[in-house]
């Protein structure tokens, strides 16, 4: 049996736009009621959302069955997680914070096997290969996984071009949050300072060659965000929905009940 194609990055190279949601209920029951919703890609939130390896894993299987594609962010930039994470199974990575091209570089070094990277050999204990039942797992790794950086402060951008440009790097990923935070906006990533830079953030990616992606809930700038070119742009949160929704509800029925007490 051969290792599958990942059609998230084949979709990346085409440039076709996939539309995502973050998952940060850490829950599988939430991640595969999410994965029958029709978003093409689910990012699995490694970073602020409380995983660990067995619960990414448990979010992987919900999503199997399933057309939607799983993105995992993974905390930080550490080859030996990453390495068990590709192991558990994901096949497309997000690395948050990510500065300089020479960490691009070492990233791009972490999710190869040798000659190309360092990726330590295990496949007969991993998932991602189904335990060697894929018989060209080891030769044909390289070529599936998906490595997005994210890039999101002054620094960052800075040097942008220069980590867009690293072998290995599929997409950069504007973070809005963490950017106005690094503008001196701390909880405006709708300020229309950290909107310009966001959009030229985009611009200058795809000039490079490279997709471009971005979240917001904000379905203008979602739309926005497209029209320039971003080809992976996550447009939800499953915790924003789960508390606007519940919250909402509570509001209705508890002022009518009041009024009529």
């Amino acid at each position: 049996m051969h290792t599958p194609t990942n059609s998230f990055k084949q979709r990346l190279q085409h440039g076709e736009p996939q539309i995502g949601l973050w998952l940060g209920l850490v829950d599988s029951c939430a991640a595969e009621l999410c994965a029958t919703a029709g978003f093409d890609w689910l990012l699995i939130d490694g970073e602020h959302a409380p995983h660990d390896l067995r619960t990414m894993l448990a979010s992987l299987r919900a999503i199997a069955p399933y057309a939607s594609q799983p993105v995992v962010r993974v905390p930080h930039d550490n080859a030996a997680l990453i390495k068990q994470v590709l192991e558990i199974g994901a096949t497309t990575l997000l690395v948050p914070m990510v500065e300089t091209a020479q960490q691009a570089r070492d990233l791009a070094r972490a999710v190869r096997y040798p000659p190309q990277g360092i990726r330590g050999v295990g496949s007969g204990l991993a998932r991602s290969s189904r335990w060697n039942d894929y018989s060209d797992y080891l030769h044909a790794s390289n070529d599936r996984v998906a490595l997005l950086v994210q890039v999101e402060t002054v620094s960052a951008l800075e040097h942008l071009e220069d980590i867009a440009a690293v072998d290995g790097v599929d997409g950069v990923f504007v973070g809005p949050a963490d950017l106005a935070a690094s503008m001196g906006h701390l909880g405006g990533a709708g300020h229309p300072d950290v909107r310009a830079a966001v959009e030229t953030a985009i611009s200058r990616i795809i000039a490079t060659g490279k997709a471009a992606g971005v979240l917001t809930i904000d379905e203008t700038l979602a739309r926005q965000y497209l029209d320039l070119g971003a080809t992976f742009v996550a447009v939800g949160v499953d915790t924003t929905l789960l508390a606007q929704a519940g919250r909402a509800l509570a509001k209705r029925f508890i002022t009518t009940a009041k009024a009529a007490g």
